[in-house]
């Protein structure tokens, strides 16, 4: 069974999901991120998935206030995106109580960046993030398209010490139309060793079955659990069952 990552994406210190990256489809599913967090660990979960939507939109960390609390009050292990782009900011995220960095943006913008993030902190400890559109990357909260090709990418930074990466169809994410297995499958033909994270479409738990058998080791999930078609139940009897 693969492993379940719930997303929180943060503005303004609020737990918020978006649709398809548009800022101005925003709705607030908590006041308290922790509390979120408390509810996931309590269902089996245990790693955590936070996107800093304020940070990616504004090139700099902005909710470190939300990591910290939930590092501090949860055993969750956290990977945090959103507005990393120096060394400073990195050890600032991993000081505040994240187990790994998330980045995407700067691994096509600022290249030499991630591979000094690589050697600095080890490659174990950053999850890259691939938001794809027809199968080629796309960058700046999906607002720019490129013309990179995701396996050549991923196979690219996988060579250079990436070890898992999640990859996000743009077309599926905050839908809850299912998710793109056909392209995990291909991903994970390409790269067997690569720890594959799906994200995005995820609208039932039988989708993780689906992920499973497309290659994919775990699967990050938003919408679903905040709308009510994922229960905590559901997460806790699908946890109990991987254990």
């Amino acid at each position: 069974m693969i492993e379940i990552i719930p997303a929180i994406d943060v503005i303004e210190g609020k737990a918020v999901r978006l649709a398809q990256g548009d800022f101005s489809q925003k709705t607030v599913y908590s006041e308290n991120p922790l509390d979120v967090a408390r509810q996931f660990e309590d269902a089996g979960v245990r790693r955590l998935h936070i996107v800093d939507l304020d940070g990616a939109r504004h090139g700099k960390v902005v909710n470190l206030a939300v990591l910290e609390k939930i590092a501090a009050n949860t055993d969750l292990i956290i990977d945090y995106g959103g507005g990393i782009k120096t060394r400073a900011d990195a050890e600032t995220v991993f000081d505040a109580g994240a187990k790994l960095i998330s980045v995407g943006s700067i691994a096509v913008k600022s290249p030499k960046v991630l591979e000094d993030f690589i050697a600095e902190f080890g490659g174990d400890k950053i999850l890259l993030g691939a938001d794809v559109k027809d199968k080629k990357i796309a960058i700046n909260g999906w607002q720019t398209a490129t013309e990179i090709e995701l396996i050549s990418f991923l196979r690219e930074w996988f060579g250079k010490g990436i070890r898992q990466a999640f990859c996000t169809d743009i077309a599926k994410d905050g839908l809850l139309q299912g998710a793109s297995t056909e392209l995990y499958e291909e991903i994970s033909d390409a790269l067997p060793d690569l720890k594959l994270i799906a994200s995005g479409g995820v609208s039932r738990i039988e989708d993780f079955d689906a992920l499973e058998k497309a290659g994919c080791d775990a699967a990050i999930v938003g919408k679903a659990i905040y709308e009510g078609k994922i229960t905590l139940d559901d997460l806790s009897n699908y946890t109990k069952n991987a254990g």
